[in-house]
């Protein structure tokens, strides 16, 4: 959980727009002609039909079940929230669905089934068994969960994975591998204190045991005080399992002398007397969500020596779940595994905490804004590390291996890490390291268009997902009025409305326009309206002037227009070096695009330009330039006097002696396309282009919004660059969330 401010009408606004729900199913295969029909469906499916009758385990071959996990749950226990039924729990199970593809690219369907009943559950599961290669249990309340999860593991086949146990289960054991190294500690010896004896509390203490630690050492707590051999109130036999030799009876008197405090249970129900009383270096998992049972700034309080992790984002040492079981899955799917065994949940601890240990990328770094460094305050990889895809499967599916529960052996574990890489989607990183990089800058953020409502919506997130502070141009009167017609009448109270006609400000930025533009033609009541009536013009002016960090504009007019009008106030024209590029992002690639804002007909020296200034922004979000000018020839075919700048323009490039990777000119499927650039050995390109620099604007803006409208590639940009200050210019058929990232883009200083 984050600190920021989550509303109701945001949270309903993004599980709605611009289509309800979160995911939705693509074809892999092409359905675009009769022959494709007939292959994919009848009279061809009756080909692997009868291979699957035959040998079933084909159907990993010829199905899409090797890389299908089910999402399952009757909703008996909804995050923190309660029985609400199955139906109200599919938000939540769409949610879990995405984290699979967008962490392991593994596909998932959510499935809720309307029976609180144990046994029908149990076989409502056990029936869809030969639709999938695993099955992940959610939101089901204890002690059902675990009668549930052991049934299901017995009459299937495929892996079955309860996450809300074993997920917390593994990524704590991962913190507590690191934690113990950090203080020299060994796990036979430390004395363990678990509070919350439900699915994830018991799957905890099971997994502890497991890596070493003894029956005698771990004090199980829950609402009635500790589990103690003998107790009778509010026992059952998983709770019974882990009963204690001992006298104490509350979590205050288990407390003293602990070394590890293992929580999910509630809010405060650790105190800084508990921690005090606690063993030199004490590790504290607190992991009750929302709020932890104890505050990492309250434990430090007493203890300076305590290592803290909690459930949430907004402390070091996170304990999230994204962390394990994408990955768990990826590797037991890649085996056909039957199962997912205590080994394979222990792998994967081992690989995460081996992971903290190592030097940080720096793509993790600039995500978070700061250099993470092995310590106490960081003993958990954070979920954004672009390494977990290819460490922590492998390390699992070699464990299911090494255990005998893998149908397909992987032979060469090396190859599987590579293809792992390449199954890495880059895109999702990039934005999330954009989003992270502009929460730590906190800019200021002028909106300059506040009588759009897309643009005020845009302008509430930014400050309520922690962004920063947001500055709306408009009169206070309009922008009220259309925020409650959006359903947000309450932010007008948490926005800073700017209005032009009421600024202490507009005799100084009318002097500064003045200075600007009194040789080009305009007189003092000319600079006067500009200022005062022009809402692009003004908010430069604001910009200019230091009265916000960042601008965000172009929803209503054109994007010339007001490229022309900010050029009014900054060197933003193409002889002052400005330079359009727009991201697009498909299917796991991101390709630039430019000058799609700026340079109309550009020469060889221009494009030369604009290829370093797109340079600079693929740097910036996090990309290692690979610059292809993108012709109809490839190197000097087919002749043509409209290729030659763009064969010219590496040249220029060679003599200017610049540190990333170009050649040219090429066919963008030479650019784009590995076997056909090996057709090319010569080219100095050591893989597909991440940037085109195309001939001329026209062809720039073609390619992108051809791109967006028959791909449905997300476009971002064009990002201005090369301005020498924080401008970014939207298109005017923007979304909210195409409004957001150009504010983060700006906050970040990118370009």
């Amino acid at each position: 959980m984050s600190k920021n401010k989550i509303t109701s009408e945001e949270a309903l606004h993004y599980h709605q727009d611009p289509q309800p729900g979160k995911f939705e199913v693509v074809a892999t295969k092409p359905m675009t002609t009769q022959r494709d029909l007939s292959l994919a469906y009848s009279p061809g499916v009756a080909v692997p039909v009868e291979a699957i009758a035959e040998n079933p385990e084909s159907a990993y071959d010829y199905t899409t079940k090797g890389n299908t996990v089910a999402v399952i749950s009757n909703g008996s226990a909804i995050l923190g929230l309660g029985n609400l039924g199955a139906l109200a729990s599919k938000p939540v199970m769409e949610g879990k669905a995405v984290l699979f593809k967008r962490f392991a690219d593994v596909n998932s369907i959510d499935i809720e089934l309307d029976t609180q009943d144990a046994d029908e559950f149990i076989n409502a599961v056990k029936l869809l068994g030969p639709a999938f290669g695993g099955i992940n249990l959610e939101d089901i309340k204890a002690p059902e969960c675990f009668i549930i999860e052991q049934r299901l593991k017995e009459l299937m086949d495929i892996p079955v994975f309860h996450d809300d146990q074993h997920g917390t289960a593994v990524i704590c054991a991962a913190g507590l591998i690191n934690a113990l190294h950090l203080t020299g500690k060994k796990i036979e010896d430390c004395k363990f204190v678990l509070n919350g004896a439900g699915a994830a509390g018991i799957a905890c203490i099971e997994l502890v045991k497991a890596m070493g630690a003894k029956h005698d050492n771990c004090i199980v707590c829950d609402t009635k005080g500790v589990i103690y051999q003998g107790r009778k109130e509010g026992m059952n036999q998983w709770k019974s399992a882990h009963a204690a030799r001992t006298d104490d009876r509350t979590l205050e008197e288990a407390m003293k002398g602990a070394d590890v405090f293992l929580g999910v249970s509630a809010k405060g129900a650790v105190s800084p007397e508990m921690v005090a009383s606690m063993n030199d270096d004490p590790v504290i998992f607190a992991m009750a969500n929302p709020d932890p049972e104890i505050t990492p700034e309250e434990a430090h309080e007493v203890r300076s020596d305590a290592i803290v992790a909690t459930g949430r984002s907004d402390y070091p040492n996170q304990v999230n779940n994204v962390l394990g079981f994408p990955y768990l899955f990826r590797g037991a799917l890649d085996i056909h595994a039957r199962a997912i065994n205590d080994e394979m949940k222990l792998a994967c601890a081992e690989a995460l905490a081996e992971l903290a240990r190592e030097d940080v990328p720096d793509e993790v770094a600039m995500a978070y804004g700061r250099k993470l460094h092995f310590g106490r305050d960081y003993i958990i990889p954070t979920p954004f590390d672009p390494r977990l895809i290819y460490r922590v499967p492998p390390a699992v599916a070699l464990a299911g291996m090494n255990t005998g529960v893998a149908r397909k052996p992987i032979v060469d574990l090396e190859g599987y890490e590579q293809r792992l890489r390449e199954r890495m989607d880059p895109t999702a990183s990039i934005l999330s390291s954009i989003s992270a990089r502009a929460k730590a800058a906190q800019a200021r953020m002028i909106f300059a268009e506040g009588d759009d409502a897309r643009v005020l919506r845009a302008a509430v997130a930014y400050q309520r997902q922690g962004f920063g502070k947001a500055l709306v141009v408009g009169r206070e009167a309009g922008v009220k009025q259309k925020l409650e017609d959006a359903g947000m009448g309450e932010a007008y109270r948490e926005l800073e409305v700017v209005n032009a006609a009421n600024t202490r400000h507009l005799e100084s930025y009318t002097a500064y326009l003045y200075e600007r533009l009194q040789r080009k033609g305009f007189d003092t009541s000319d600079i006067y309206r500009m200022a005062a009536r022009d809402r692009h013009v003004f908010s430069a002016l604001m910009l200019a002037h230091g009265h916000g960090d960042g601008l965000v504009t172009g929803v209503t007019r054109k994007s010339a227009h007001v490229l022309h009008q900010i050029n009014r106030v900054f060197p933003a024209s193409a002889e002052d070096g400005a330079v359009g590029v727009t991201a697009v992002l498909h299917k796991g690639r991101v390709v630039l695009v430019a000058d799609t804002l700026v340079h109309e007909w550009p020469d060889e020296e221009d494009l030369a330009d604009i290829a370093e200034a797109a340079a600079r922004v693929a740097r910036g979000i996090g990309l290692e330039p690979r610059v292809a000018f993108a012709s109809f020839s490839t190197f000097g075919y087919p002749v043509s006097e409209r290729a030659t700048k763009m064969h010219m323009a590496p040249q220029v490039l060679d003599r200017r002696g610049v540190d990333f990777e170009y050649d040219g000119e090429m066919t963008v499927d030479v650019a784009l396309n590995r076997e056909q650039m090996a057709a090319y050995p010569f080219c100095r390109l050591s893989g597909p282009a991440n940037i085109l620099v195309v001939p001329a604007r026209h062809s720039a803006s073609i390619s992108v919004k051809l791109l967006q409208e028959m791909s449905g590639a997300t476009v971002i940009g064009p990002i201005l660059a090369g301005v020498g200050t924080q401008i970014q210019i939207c298109h005017t058929g923007a979304t909210v969330s195409d409004i957001l990232h150009m504010a983060a883009i700006a906050a970040c200083k990118i370009g």
